[in-house]
């Protein structure tokens, strides 16, 4: 294994537990970023005693623009900046061995889960043929469907928990244990970069199975509000369910994953 794939988020760092850290302008979010950068670079630390040789990181937080491209491992190379046409897994198609997910949250409505949501707060649920899921269980799908596993996840337990319902055997780090869905207890950043490090060692080691959603592949998405739902039926081939759900159905991960970009993009139009 010599190429690994990083798509870095934020909310799942430890020591973030208010969207307010994780936006530019804030106060903390200078720290945030610190914070962000520090967790990818103990994976990448990890990954290269396992005798990987490169390293892609995927900016995949907010604007995009939130890793500190002088503060990374000199191995990597980062994508930075948004829109992208893949979006949180920019990148996942140019020959990957394996994927890292660094800094992933639970996907929108869980217990306890810090900061929860998926891609927006106008989204109430998303599920791929029935199954309920995230950010994670979507960007893992897109990684399979180009045969790449996905070895390594870090965020809260909450998180954890969701990536291994999906993928049992896969590495995981809970850097910090969510109360709540703003607070958490929080374990110290060395502490974290130590377990990332041997954890992202571990997984190269050991590596993965790709997450394969069989087609015809059904994704149902569910809007905060009916007005989200009345925009995002505007994309081609998606079909209105109830008053808040549309589903879009297509056998190829990509075209959805696409498509899933598009309703989401469409329903913000409306708040502005």
């Amino acid at each position: 294994m010599k190429k690994i794939y990083i798509s870095a988020d934020m909310e799942g760092v430890s020591g973030i537990v208010n969207f307010a850290q994780t936006g530019m302008g804030d106060k903390e979010y200078e720290r945030a970023r610190n914070l962000m950068a520090d967790e990818v670079n103990a994976a990448i630390e990890g990954a290269l005693a396992a005798g990987v040789t490169e390293v892609l990181v995927n900016d995949a937080h907010g604007s995009m623009r939130n890793l500190l491209h002088e503060k990374l491992n000199p191995v990597a190379q980062l994508i930075s900046g948004s829109p992208k046409p893949l979006s949180m897994m920019q990148g996942i198609d140019e020959g990957c061995d394996a994927a890292f997910f660094i800094g992933y949250h639970a996907q929108a409505g869980a217990m306890y889960g810090v900061l929860n949501h998926v891609y927006s707060g106008r989204v109430y649920s998303v599920a791929l043929n029935g199954r309920l899921v995230g950010e994670f269980g979507l960007n893992a799908a897109l990684a399979g469907h180009f045969g790449v596993p996905v070895i390594l996840v870090t965020g809260d337990d909450t998180l954890v928990a969701e990536a291994r319902s999906i993928l049992q055997d896969v590495e995981t780090v809970a850097v910090k244990h969510a109360y709540g869905m703003r607070a958490a207890r929080c374990l110290a950043p060395r502490r974290v970069h130590d377990l990332i490090r041997e954890a992202a060692t571990r997984a190269v080691q050991k590596g993965g199975v790709p997450f394969v959603v069989a087609p015809p592949i059904t994704l149902t998405v569910s809007f905060q509000q009916s007005i989200h739902a009345e925009m995002a039926e505007l994309v081609p081939g998606s079909r209105r369910v109830d008053g808040r759900t549309v589903e879009f159905v297509h056998d190829d991960m990509p075209t959805l994953y696409r498509a899933w970009r598009a309703m989401v993009g469409l329903a913000g139009l409306v708040d502005e």
